[in-house]
């Protein structure tokens, strides 16, 4: 395992989730390859966080590779719908910095974090390629960001 750091109730949002959006549409959701939120840990205050934006969440994630492929991942794709209404569409390529390259059986997790001045529901994917250059995707199962009260 490698490491590596840097207005609906959401109990009501999407019963019926659909990630249209989250992956390509080109891409093969590869069998065996898992994303997991392994730890959510909530931080409020502290000076270097914005006024308006002032809950840190830290996230914990595994992606597990149990497919017969070796895998490159290239980079993600989250949706984040805010308690308070609007949506963020964040996008990039690696993750933390990195393009992982993880052989059966292998695993890459890594910790990053969001900041938020509500609640929010996030919806995530990861994207790369398998070893004959077949482009393929892992979903993140759907968690909240919820602030304490």
């Amino acid at each position: 395992m490698r490491a590596a750091s840097s207005g609906k109730p959401l109990a009501e949002h999407h019963k019926g989730d659909t990630l249209r959006g989250v992956t390509c549409c080109s891409s093969l959701e590869l069998p065996g390859l898992t994303a997991r939120l392994d730890k959510l840990v909530h931080h409020h205050g502290g000076a270097s966080l914005p006024e308006d934006k002032p809950h840190a969440f830290v996230y914990y994630i595994t992606i597990r590779n149990g497919s017969d492929r070796i895998v490159t991942l290239l980079g993600r794709k989250w949706v984040i719908d805010y308690g308070k209404g609007g949506r963020q569409v964040i996008e990039g390529d690696k993750i933390v910095g990195e393009t992982p390259r993880l052989a059966p059986g292998e695993e890459f997790s890594y910790n990053s974090h969001h900041i938020t001045g509500c609640d929010a529901h996030v919806i995530g994917s990861f994207h790369g390629v398998d070893e004959s250059g077949t482009k393929i995707h892992v979903l993140l199962p759907p968690f909240d960001l919820v602030v304490p009260h």
